[in-house]
């Protein structure tokens, strides 16, 4: 079998639940005959076929087994049923940072790490230095690991894991590590293993950041392959099986866009008045926010919906429109929303846009944070997010008001 090749046939996994967890000996016993198990199959009967040097992605919602077939692919899980074999070595990043003592320093844990993934002693001894500059820890790698934040723990896990020397890579949600200029690094790393030659699985509620790293997508459905195509059909398909949910709770895990897709937003451009690219803005200025608007043929025209939503993600404001009262159409145009005044103090904000029918049950587009903007306030406030605009005065002497 040639080195990075991955062949899956007829692959299943069971695990079988117990409905009351077993606490004592006596218990055991007496509950012995009350007890049932109940399997649940969280990969049935998936077959596949990847050559050396494709990067794959892996799609579905919460408990369609993505994370189950990564590990069955690593040796972590033997199948139930059928069989997958696998050319050459693979690495692993499935939990950033596990095994980290947190009572050993950053560096002594580096070599803790890189003993679990199968790095000799003299192997990390000799990219130490890389392997702590790629991190950015380089002030703390002699703290104890208790003493970092959740991201530090997180980016000294990538920057371990990012140096194995393996035929199969695979990726599970690793780009909540760190900030963006972090997260480029991570993908810089990535791509330099894909140019190698290197096989990558990828598991990812990012469409854009599937659809930049692999060419081909597995969408799962309930544990079974649903469809094995381009990235870009499969985060369609992908897409449509959230467009039910007006909040879906793969958000939690770093989804950004959904929908059924019969319309959608392709572009987002933030302006001035004069219709200048703007992504700074100062308080009280006017915004224009240009949405290029898509529907097919035959879908009614939709409603459009517009958020300002701080950078932790809490919703500031938003408006709705129906397209049709603007004279919509059909087809593609761009829709324009114009804000006369901002009525924000300093800070950071990101634009979500969305396309739904009138009832606002069925979401033919959502997309969070498809455009960012910073504001600036050139008077120093009280604090919060928004400006309140109120008029001052005196009402007159105390004894008049009220009387």
């Amino acid at each position: 079998m040639q080195q990075g090749a991955v062949v899956a046939a007829n692959v299943s996994r069971r695990f079988r639940l117990y409905g009351q967890s077993k606490r004592t000996l006596k218990e055991a016993v007496v509950r012995r005959k009350r007890t049932q198990a109940r399997d649940v199959w969280a990969v049935r009967d998936a077959s596949f076929s990847v050559e050396p040097g494709e990067s794959v992605g892996i799609l579905g919602r919460n408990g369609s087994g993505k994370t189950t077939l990564l590990r069955l692919i690593a040796g972590i899980f033997a199948p139930t049923e059928g069989r997958v074999d696998v050319g050459g070595s693979v690495g692993s990043l499935l939990g950033l940072g596990a095994g980290f003592h947190p009572e050993f320093s950053g560096r002594e844990n580096v070599f803790l790490n890189g003993s679990l993934h199968g790095l000799s002693r003299r192997f990390v001894r000799e990219r130490m230095d890389e392997i702590v500059a790629f991190s950015e820890l380089e002030e703390f790698i002699d703290a104890p690991v208790r003493t970092y934040s959740s991201g530090m723990h997180m980016r000294l896990g990538f920057a371990v894991a990012s140096h194995l020397q393996s035929d199969v890579l695979l990726l599970d949600e690793v780009f909540a590590v760190g900030d963006e200029a972090f997260q480029r690094k991570c993908f810089g790393k990535i791509f330099e293993f894909r140019n190698r030659g290197g096989t990558i699985f990828f598991v990812s509620h990012s469409a854009a950041a599937v659809e930049m790293l692999c060419e081909r997508s597995l969408l799962l459905r309930n544990g079974r392959l649903e469809f094995d195509g381009t990235a870009r059909d499969a985060i369609a398909r992908y897409q449509a099986l959230l467009a039910e949910d007006e909040d879906p709770e793969e958000r939690g895990a770093g989804l950004q866009e959904w929908g059924s897709g019969e319309a959608r937003v392709t572009e987002v451009r933030l302006e001035d008045e004069a219709g200048e690219p703007r992504t700074q803005y100062l308080a009280g200025e006017p915004l224009v926010a240009l949405l290029r608007v898509h529907v097919d043929p035959g879908c009614p025209p939709p409603h459009v919906g517009i958020e300002i939503q701080a950078s932790n993600g809490g919703l500031i404001a938003g408006a709705s429109q129906p397209l049709a009262e603007l004279g919509w159409a059909g087809g593609e145009a761009w829709v324009r929303w114009e804000v006369e005044s901002l009525p924000l103090t300093d800070g950071r904000f990101d634009v979500a846009v969305s396309l739904a029918d009138g009832a606002g049950s069925h979401v033919y587009h959502r997309r969070l944070a498809a455009a960012s903007f910073v504001v600036y306030s050139e008077d120093e406030g009280p604090g919060g997010l928004v400006r309140l605009e109120g008029r001052w005065s005196v009402a007159g002497d105390v004894t008049a008001v009220g009387a």
